[in-house]
């Protein structure tokens, strides 16, 4: 499944050769087929160092004030809304700052 994912991610924003793809050691992430796909797309892949809190820092916070500026502010109906909101928090609010 994450293969997928990343396949359309890598369809749908077709990022420049040499960016680079951070993530955990999960098995998911440290399989040789995810590791080919990066590698065939012209990606970097990095994983973080076991131990090290400081290595995924950044999507923390990241992710830290998106649950506090979004998601404990309001209760959603559906799925979709809450799709939704995130597109316009990721998209028209956080990539443009």
């Amino acid at each position: 499944m994450v293969v997928n994912a990343l396949d359309m991610a890598i369809k749908n924003r077709t990022p420049s050769s040499g960016t680079v793809i951070h993530s955990d050691h999960g098995v998911q992430f440290t399989s040789w087929v995810f590791t080919s796909k990066i590698k065939e797309a012209g990606l970097l892949p990095s994983l973080g160092t076991i131990g090290d809190a400081y290595d995924n820092a950044m999507m923390e916070s990241f992710w830290s004030k998106m649950q506090t500026g979004l998601f404990n502010r309001k209760r959603w109906n559906t799925r979709v809304e809450l799709a939704n909101e995130m597109f316009q928090y990721l998209e028209i609010f956080h990539n443009r700052q």
